[in-house]
């Protein structure tokens, strides 16, 4: 998709679930496609801390230098005061906050590729829905000097895609489809994004029409919008098809069937 598509649709990020960010291959070719990214890891991914001291020196052999760990072990290792907390943007059931911590790191996240690629070790924390804590491992290329408001910011990007396909699965269809080949269910999937664009876009359209300081733009606002818009093409058309049948009809006789 990328080596396709990727210069048609501008993107600042590439963000991916573990299954993606695991393969350290994947994000050697990010790097080589100069992509920026921002993936999950699993918890047993092995990172090694830059900005931790060597270990001291015996006298003997060669250098010490700082020990590959899981990375969850090494999370487990942090100090209260490492963790940022962030504010990210507000959510359906209230703002949507975390506690962020970045590092520079080494990481190996596969037994058989052992290729070591200096990273952005980002992990963030927040509470689930059972109150309990909840942590979240990413490798990142992204410059050291990276706000954590924007890596929050990323982190939570995926939210709105499943915002997004929960919406048009409710107002566009996204899930009513009856296929039998992988071609008719992209062109049902295509389709009905296309529809949610269209909803989406008419509905900020009738926030800026109808919205003002004495009023807050709300969804009867942007419905109205649409509605009206609807019917003015509706209107057009019927116009056409009545005039249409006031025209005169084509003159001649009509070749029969049974003579073909």
């Amino acid at each position: 998709m990328l080596e396709t598509n990727g210069g048609s649709l501008p993107h600042t990020w590439i963000t991916g679930d573990d299954e993606m960010g695991r393969s350290s291959r994947f994000r050697r070719d990010l790097r080589a496609w100069d992509e920026q990214y921002l993936l999950d890891v699993p918890s047993n991914s092995n990172i090694r801390d830059l900005q931790e001291p060597c270990p001291a020196y015996s006298g003997r052999g060669r250098l010490p230098d700082r020990p590959f760990q899981r990375v969850d072990a090494w999370c487990n290792s942090l100090d209260k005061d490492a963790w940022s907390r962030i504010n990210v943007r507000d959510g359906e059931k209230g703002p949507l906050v975390l506690e962020i911590v970045k590092r520079r790191v080494l990481a190996r996240t596969e037994r058989s590729f052992r290729e070591e690629g200096e990273e952005l070790l980002v992990v963030t924390r927040s509470l689930d829905e059972n109150g309990r804590m909840k942590y979240d491992y990413h490798l990142s290329n992204a410059p050291p000097d990276t706000p954590l408001n924007e890596l929050a910011r990323v982190v939570k990007a995926e939210h709105r895609v499943e915002d997004c396909i929960k919406r048009a699965k409710s107002e566009a269809g996204l899930s009513d489809y009856e296929v039998r080949t992988w071609g008719g269910w992209y062109h049902h999937q295509i389709f009905s994004l296309i529809a949610m664009w269209f909803l989406i876009t008419e509905t900020d359209r009738g926030k800026k029409i109808y919205s003002g300081v004495d009023r807050a733009a709300g969804s009867h606002f942007a419905e109205s919008a649409v509605a009206t818009r609807v019917r003015s093409h509706i209107s057009r058309l019927a116009d056409a098809f009545c005039e249409a049948k006031k025209r005169p009809q084509r003159a001649g006789s009509f070749l029969s069937l049974q003579t073909i």
